[in-house]
């Protein structure tokens, strides 16, 4: 059997055919019908028309079931059904049946959608089957209107087995959240605030991985992606934590209401869910409506009637029900409309179009299927694994490149050109805690000032790759990998000033786990660098050479008590005698180093 694991990242991968075009659905406006409620009407007829057509062969096997093959080639009966239906809210509204504005889901009043705290049921599914099959017009249509749908002819969930439209409406990360409920908290805010101030702070945050710089600000920016909202997330609370708002007004509620959009954000794609999670997931949606009053009290708003908003209360349900959010992200379809669309229309000649995109899509399919029989006969395998399937994680956590950005860089132009002032005195230190590991900070310092360097130079690194993952645990992210700069400035072919870049990471002191930031201390890198062979005799007395990457970093206080509004934690670079507390740390294992260090902090 392949695992839902498994199956899950298929579907995900494009390249890996795991979803393919049935039909393609009409589009036609039918401006023919003057009458515009009747053609809203005929256009969802029309819909549901190709929907009952395309999933008509679900019927019979959806009853009787079906014998399938599975993975480990045992053949089993099988009932597939129509579970789950993936598309944005006026699809949602269109499969439902459901009036615009209202929950495709829920038996919510439209004008109560803003509403918190109260439970509304379920729309009857029993009863729109009653109200659909009633022959006389008139008392259909009254009798789906008392159900709560339009009277739509012959749905395509009318007749399917164990079909249940108002339950298989899944929830959306990209339409819903991002371009979405997150579009309408930045408008809020940029409400809210001077949009002034807003640019001024997104120019003023220090580049790093997977943090995007928007160099213009955000308050010009228009017809957004969700990947561009996505971006704007990850910094949104750091923008507002301490701005104040005008008029005096006290901000905290608004940041809690920021910190609880996000944190539901985030916990919703979670791709594993417990029931604390999901408790976590209810709690961030309460918080915000806790904390929303303050965008009226300001006046950014006056109604929460807000479909998608409401929704959120429905995830939890449907996380149990379909299973995570990344099942069913519609930014999946969206990026599939490249390769069954534009791509197949694009070897088309515009005319006559459908049916050549369809023969091309179909003899493509066939190449794949083809291209898979001959590389599994040559290598005697599927090709193209997923590489989960058969996952081996990296020798080392740290990948570097083959060859170092600088072979060469003297000490001078490492204090000069990377900010390290203190370099050669911190890697004598290094050089004498790792030889004698017993030593005390004194001890260390007093050592220190007889180490005889035999080299004048390192080779330096411009960038480190982190692989994250866990082995223990549920792999964290889609691209489990971290990226560590430590550029200096430069002069591009123009003479123009290119800034350096040098990133904050979070260093584990040895007992730091696996979430959290109990055991760990942030720094910022400024050299990476490795030793030349020519320092080898400064280890020849205990018989073992340094960890081969190293690091100049400058320290961070250690976290403390986490703010009571925004639950982030307020750090500052550790000072001593004037001058910025640094020290050489291995980038495979900070273990060593970070126990001399938090003794040196002590004293």
């Amino acid at each position: 059997m392949v695992s839902l694991e498994v199956a899950r990242k298929i579907r995900r991968k494009p390249s890996m055919q795991g979803q393919i075009l049935l039909a393609y659905l009409p589009t036609s406006r039918l401006e023919h019908i003057t009458n515009k409620a009747a053609r809203r009407r005929s256009n969802a007829n029309l819909f549901h028309s190709c929907m009952r057509k395309i999933l008509q062969p679900l019927h019979d096997p959806g009853n009787q079931g079906v014998e399938l093959a599975s993975g480990d080639g045992v053949v089993r009966r099988c009932y597939p059904i129509f579970a789950a239906h993936v598309g944005d809210y006026p699809e949602q509204v269109l499969v439902t049946g459901v009036k615009t504005g209202q929950c495709p889901c829920c038996q919510v009043p439209a004008k109560e959608l803003g509403e918190h705290g109260h439970d509304y049921a379920w729309r009857d599914f029993d009863a729109v089957l009653n109200a659909l099959n009633i022959a006389d017009d008139i008392l259909r249509k009254n009798a789906c209107s008392a159900a709560g749908i339009k009277p739509i002819y012959q749905p395509y969930w009318q007749e399917l087995p164990y079909a249940n439209p108002f339950r298989a409406i899944t929830p959306d990360i990209l339409h819903q959240l991002y371009q979405g409920v997150i579009k309408h908290l930045v408008a809020w805010i940029k409400s809210a605030y001077s949009e002034a101030e807003i640019d001024a702070r997104c120019r003023r945050l220090p580049k790093n991985h997977h943090v995007r710089v928007f160099t213009k600000g955000i308050s010009s920016l228009y017809q957004l992606t969700g990947r561009e909202h996505a971006d704007i997330a990850r910094v949104l609370l750091g923008l507002v934590i301490d701005m104040p708002l005008p008029g005096g007004a006290s901000p905290v509620r608004l940041v809690r209401a920021v910190r609880a959009i996000l944190d539901f954000l985030y916990l919703a794609q979670y791709p594993v869910h417990t029931e604390q999670t999901l408790t976590l997931l209810d709690d961030a949606l309460d918080r915000f409506h806790d904390n929303k009053q303050v965008f009226v009290d300001i006046g950014v708003r006056n109604s929460w009637a807000i479909p998608k908003l409401h929704f959120l209360r429905h995830y939890s349900y449907f996380i149990r029900r379909l299973g995570t959010t990344d099942n069913y992200n519609t930014e999946s379809t969206e990026r599939l409309h490249i390769d069954l669309a534009k791509d197949a229309y694009a070897a088309t000649n515009a005319k006559d179009e459908f049916p050549q995109m369809t023969l091309w899509l179909e003899r493509r399919e066939k190449l794949f299927r083809h291209e898979s029989y001959i590389s599994w006969c040559l290598s005697g395998r599927p090709p193209r694994l997923p590489s989960h399937m058969a996952f081996e994680p990296p020798a080392d956590r740290l990948i570097m490149t083959k060859h170092p950005s600088q072979n060469a860089v003297s000490f001078e132009r490492v204090t000069a050109d990377y900010g390290a002032p203190f370099f050669v005195d911190v890697l004598a230190r290094y050089i004498v805690a790792f030889c004698n590991p017993g030593y005390s900070a004194a001890q260390v310092e007093h050592a220190s000032n007889d180490v005889p360097f035999l080299f004048r130079s390192v080779p330096v690194y411009h960038k480190a790759k982190m692989w994250l993952g866990d082995l223990q645990n549920h792999r964290i992210l889609t691209d489990e990998s971290d990226v560590i700069h430590a550029t200096p400035s430069k002069k591009d072919k123009r003479g123009c000033v290119v800034d350096g870049q040098f990133d904050t990471v979070m260093v584990n002191d040895g007992v730091g786990g696996y979430s959290g930031v109990a055991g760990y201390r942030v720094a910022q890198v400024r050299v990476i660098f490795t030793l030349p062979k020519s320092a080898t005799p400064l280890f020849g007395a205990i018989g073992k050479l340094p960890p081969k990457f190293l690091a100049y970093v400058e320290w961070f206080t250690a976290f403390g008590v986490a703010d009571n509004n925004h639950r982030l934690f307020k750090i500052k670079r550790v000072i001593q005698d004037g001058d910025r507390l640094a020290s050489v740390v291995s980038l495979q294992n900070g273990a060593v180093e970070m126990s001399w260090i938090n003794a040196a902090l002590s004293t």
